[in-house]
């Protein structure tokens, strides 16, 4: 489905407005989704895709996956939250899992970044230079 300019530059207003402090507030997400189905303007379906896009993107974006080969000390678990929400702000959601393929060391997803300092990614990149 193509969106027009319109529905998309309404979809970003909704959003910036939604926005507390820079963090994503789900009240006032729903309070907005509830305006443009009550008031039902023109392309409002087109609207509320893009508005939904934007969303999914922020929520994605401030989240974070923490995967090490055995469970992470709580004041290391700490130490790592605070340096992740130092790096991408306020509002970051921290997931610590186990993932034993790794061998040792610790993968972090954060959005669209991947930090990798694994022991299995050192020697696969090992493995490629021979």
């Amino acid at each position: 489905m193509k969106i027009s300019k319109q529905a998309r530059r309404s979809a970003r207003e909704l959003f910036r407005s939604s926005l507390v402090n820079g963090v994503l507030d789900e009240n006032r997400v729903r309070r907005a989704v509830a305006l443009v189905l009550t008031k039902k303007p023109r392309g409002y379906i087109e609207i509320l895709s893009c508005l939904q896009r934007l969303v999914k993107l922020d929520l994605e974006k401030r989240t974070a996956r923490v995967e090490s080969l055995a469970p992470l000390p709580p004041d290391f678990q700490g130490m790592v939250t605070k340096q992740l929400k130092k790096i991408y702000g306020a509002g970051m959601s921290v997931a610590f899992v186990r993932n034993p393929a790794l061998i040792g060391g610790l993968r972090i997803q954060a959005g669209s970044d991947l930090y990798d300092g694994s022991v299995r990614h050192r020697l696969a990149r090992l493995m490629e230079s021979f």
